[in-house]
């Protein structure tokens, strides 16, 4: 649609702005006869449901508004390949999120209604759905069939990745001793040991022929894909033992499968022979290409869905073809008013760390963990001398790629340089650096990207240490506002959004399925390890801040609620700091906004965050 293309006319220096005009695109969607795309696309402005015939290559909006602001969930298609279904948070950002379908005519109806948030999680061939929802409390899995719901499970822990069989018929879960394949009255019916007694497996996706299961396990330490045999309860593991690689999807012919696999902060896209063992990587330039587990990203028996992004270029959708290798871009992507080369690249270098730089440590002093080798990307902002922005991602349970990030490349148009640092509970890099965070929230972890800092200052020289800040959302917010109480002699400013100040009263506040599936699971009870939650909680060493701090939150926030950014300024304030712009604290409060919206580089918060770095980073 023509109103939906970006101009392809280039400005001599666009400005920073023209980033976020830059339009995302998110959670493709094959029909189910292969012949259309369904995605999230904003070209035309806003978030909508853009249908995309790939032979064609005619492209039809079908939503007008409907679709709501965030895109988080992946869309499905209706089994009759008639409607896109989506999640629709009606709450501004509280996470009331429902499950809607739109046809091809703009029509518009409600297939759940909950109190609590509701997650698609599979498609019957009769339309019946599987669903997590905590309309029940916690984060259990249900069937949803015309209207009736049946809960399948009533857990502690939330439930995370529950799997519909082809037939509609079965499910499969993990348990976190194994997988559980239950019937769609919630009985269970089968029970497996995947993987042996360390580590955890998931189910990722039924076979063709429903008699076996893709699934996954970092038993060995490192993730691999395998294939559950259900009839005689054994697994064959796939993997080259080394990198870790993601189970994504079965292919029509039940023979073959593909796995991502992580390297150095790059993913490539692997496909595997069941019956020879052969594997081969994807060819397609580096960066971060992903098919995904679900829904299909399958065109047909030989073609799949990719989408690939590198640092410098947005996502485009490719259709790639497993007989030849080659690729036929179903949705391209250009770049504004952007030309090759405007862009900031990357630098990945793996830097020693035991969790303990040379920067004083000023509120706790935790022991030095084990030596491990982190990830660090390095984007040059192209300043000289350039402030340094470090940036940690959130999670903690994530990791920073060599993708196309907008809000790096904001920063970088705006003169920074950035730092991201994939410290020690991180994903991509095995089990025991992923569990490393357990039991030691705010210890060697934060210990890591001050060393990434202190590395990152010697190794480029044009780098200004004296204009040196700190900005996060979510994790990476309580990232930020940690590393300016632990560590003030290395930051100038701190940006916390987002952020949790406050780990005690956090776990009192937030939602029940992020008491007992995230906090609880790296720090325990505040019941079990009370000292722990008050020394490694920000506000408890508020009195070492000494730089001007920024503290930005939704309102509505259900994840980390608005009271983490209030304690942390009332208690600035009770230990005299000013408040406002010539002052110690900034704080601002965002209306109809959770924790997506300041999260993810929207224009708001980001804009908050920039004015607030001019100020205190330009001298």
């Amino acid at each position: 649609m023509a109103e939906d293309t970006p101009s392809e006319t280039t400005d001599r220096d666009p400005p920073a702005e023209a980033i976020h005009r830059l339009p995302t695109l998110k959670h493709a969607a094959v029909a189910p006869d292969g012949s259309r795309v369904a995605c999230y696309y904003t070209g035309s402005g806003s978030n909508e449901i853009h249908v995309l015939d790939h032979a064609s290559g005619e492209t039809d909006r079908w939503t007008d508004g409907e679709a709501g602001d965030t895109n988080i969930w992946p869309l499905a298609w209706g089994p009759d390949g008639e409607r896109v279904l989506f999640h629709r948070d009606d709450a501004d950002g509280g996470e009331a999120y429902d499950v809607f379908a739109v046809d091809r005519d703009g029509e518009v109806e409600r297939l759940t209604d909950t109190d609590g948030s509701t997650q698609l999680r599979g498609v019957g061939p009769d339309a019946r759905l599987l669903v997590r929802s905590s309309h029940e409390g916690g984060m259990d899995a249900y069937v949803v069939d015309d209207g009736d719901w049946t809960r399948l499970t009533d857990r502690e822990k939330p439930v995370y990745y529950p799997i519909l069989s082809t037939d509609g018929d079965r499910v499969a879960l993990p348990t976190g001793e194994g997988i559980e394949v239950l019937d769609a009255a919630g009985s269970v019916v089968a029970e497996f040991r995947v993987g042996g007694d360390e580590g955890t497996a998931t189910p990722v996706g039924w076979a063709p022929d429903g008699n076996r299961l893709l699934v996954e396990s970092d038993a060995s330490g490192v993730n691999r894909p395998g294939v559950l045999d259900l009839e005689t309860g054994e697994t064959e593991w796939f993997g080259d033992g080394e990198h870790v690689e993601e189970a994504e999807t079965f292919l029509p012919d039940g023979r073959r499968f593909v796995a991502s696999r992580s390297r150095d902060a790059l993913s490539v896209p692997v496909v595997y022979d069941t019956e020879t063992g052969e594997s081969r990587e994807f060819d397609l330039p580096a960066g971060v290409a992903r098919l995904g587990k679900w829904p299909s990203r399958v065109l047909d028996g030989d073609r799949v869905l990719v989408a690939h992004a590198t640092p410098t270029r947005p996502a485009e959708l490719l259709s790639y073809d497993l007989a030849s290798d080659e690729t036929t871009p179903i949705f391209e992507r250009d770049l504004g008013p952007f030309e090759p080369g405007m862009l900031a690249d990357v630098t990945y270098e793996r830097v020693p760390s035991d969790g303990v730089p040379e920067t004083p440590q000023a509120a706790v002093e935790p022991e030095p963990g084990e030596e491990f080798a982190v990830g660090t990307l390095f984007w040059d902002g192209g300043e000289r001398p350039s402030p340094l922005v470090v940036f940690p991602h959130g999670g903690p349970d994530l990791a920073s790629e060599r993708t196309f990030q907008p809000y790096v490349q904001f920063l970088c148009r705006r003169g920074y340089s950035v730092l991201q640092v994939n410290y020690r509970g991180s994903t991509g890099r095995g089990r025991a650096f992923r569990r490393a965070l357990h039991g030691d929230w705010g210890g060697a972890e934060q210990g890591d990207i001050a060393v990434a800092v202190e590395h990152t200052l010697d190794r480029y020289s044009f780098l200004d240490e004296d204009r040196v800040a700190v900005y996060g959302g979510s994790y990476g917010g309580y990232s930020a506002a940690w590393q300016m109480v632990q560590f003030p002699d290395l930051y100038d400013a701190g940006a916390v959004v987002v952020g949790m100040t406050d780990l005690e009263a956090m776990y009192r506040e937030t939602m029940p399925q992020f008491r007992s599936g995230f906090l609880s699971t790296y720090l325990g009870t505040p019941e079990e390890n009370a000292e722990l939650y008050e020394q490694r909680s920000p506000v408890t060493h508020a009195e070492n801040v000494d730089a001007p701090l920024l503290l930005v939150h939704g309102e509505n926030d259900p994840r980390v609620p608005v009271s983490q950014a209030r304690i942390m300024r009332d208690r600035l304030t009770a230990l005299g700091n000013e408040t406002g712009p010539d002052g110690t604290v900034e704080y601002h409060e965002l209306a109809d906004s959770g924790h997506w919206g300041a999260t993810d580089g929207v224009p708001e918060p980001l804009a908050i965050v920039d004015e607030f770095l001019d100020r205190r980073l330009r001298r």
